[in-house]
């Protein structure tokens, strides 16, 4: 019974050796150098048979390169013809890199599958030592978005046509700008280089949104058609010059579809303007013809009043001067008659 139960705990441990292994190389983490021609080493130390070795990106898990002993090697798209299988033992997994870009950058998974001990991986960051790291002295993370100062804002509307530029400002000689963006959320990534080669201008460009351009004093700029709301977010400049690394930080906001839209809005306020303008206007005009009707009215009420009418000429004027006499004088009578004459004195008349 003791032998049974001694030869189920090998069999265990036989079965999850090799994941044991497993767990410990991935802990362990190389770190190589961004250049031209490097070396990407997977070098598995056991010995058996090799039946694959495959490449990944993480953390996408992005495929870059597989061999096999039988199918040969398949590599994706944008590392075709850029890498090549050393192969200098048969449980060599190792890879060469050329025309290196700073898209290169990141963290890289190789994974050798071996018979019959299982697979061996490591893991193996590059990165542009050059450049200084994210953490500063103290080992403190880097900044969050929160934290983060912009020299400059920028907003856009969604369907527009915008530039973001970084311009240095400094007098110093630069050798390479490197643009980056954070998304909100994500952390930063690089979308375009510029930098010297040898006396020459040497332009990189990784976005996906827009496109980037370099001038000849070192200045980078992305332009974007149609903006998006996913384009809001930082975008930061790094140059490196010989007084140092410097950094230019611009934030662009995108408002959402029917929110806030900086045009739309002072076009509301230069309606509301003319509106409220042209209700002032018609208000005074108003007040102008009301006041010069009452001024009418004052005026009509004014001749109408009895103590200022002008005086009757014919008042109180005798026609025929008095005589002492009592012999009647023949004068003339002024009075108001009516000139329709009656039917009767009509027929009258015409009977005479």
């Amino acid at each position: 019974m003791e032998a049974v139960q001694k030869d189920h705990w090998y069999f265990v441990v036989l079965i999850f050796l090799p994941f044991l292994k497993v767990a410990v190389q991935q802990k362990e983490i190389v770190t190589v150098r961004l250049e031209e021609g490097m070396v990407l080493n997977c070098l598995c130390p056991w010995y058996g048979n090799l039946s694959m070795v495959s490449w990944t990106k993480i953390p996408d898990k992005n495929p870059v390169a597989v061999f096999h002993p039988e199918y040969g090697v398949a590599f994706s798209h944008h590392y075709r013809e850029r890498i090549e299988f050393l192969r200098t033992t048969p449980m060599d997994g190792s890879i060469s890199m050329r025309n290196v870009t700073h898209q290169d950058i990141g963290l890289y998974h190789c994974s050798v599958q071996t018979f019959p001990q299982g697979p061996w991986t490591r893991n193996i960051q590059v990165e542009d030592l050059d450049e200084p790291p994210e953490e500063d002295e103290d080992g403190a993370e880097p900044p969050t978005p929160e934290a983060i100062n912009a020299d400059t804002e920028l907003v856009a509307e969604q369907s527009s046509n915008l530039t973001v530029s970084c311009k240095h400002k400094h007098n110093a000689t630069i050798y390479q700008v490197i643009l980056e963006r954070m998304p909100h959320g994500e952390p930063w990534g690089i979308i375009g280089v510029c930098k010297k080669v040898e006396g020459g201008l040497v332009g990189e460009d990784y976005s996906d949104r827009g496109r980037v351009s370099c001038t000849d004093s070192l200045d980078v700029s992305l332009h974007l058609t149609g903006v998006v709301q996913e384009d809001g977010g930082f975008y930061r400049c790094t140059f490196s010059t010989d007084a140092g690394v410097q950094t230019t930080t611009v934030l662009l906001t995108v408002p959402p579809a029917g929110g806030f839209s900086l045009s739309l809005y002072m076009m509301y306020v230069y309606i509301g303007a003319g509106a409220s303008g042209l209700i002032l206007l018609i208000a005074i005009v108003a007040l102008a013809v009301r006041h010069k009707k009452r001024n009418k009215r004052e005026e009509y009420r004014v001749k109408l009043h009895p103590s200022q009418r002008q005086p009757n000429l014919y008042e109180n004027i005798s026609v025929c001067p008095r005589r002492k006499s009592r012999q009647i004088q023949k004068c003339p009578v002024y009075a108001n008659l009516q000139t329709v004459r009656s039917h009767k004195t009509s027929r009258q008349l015409s009977d005479k």
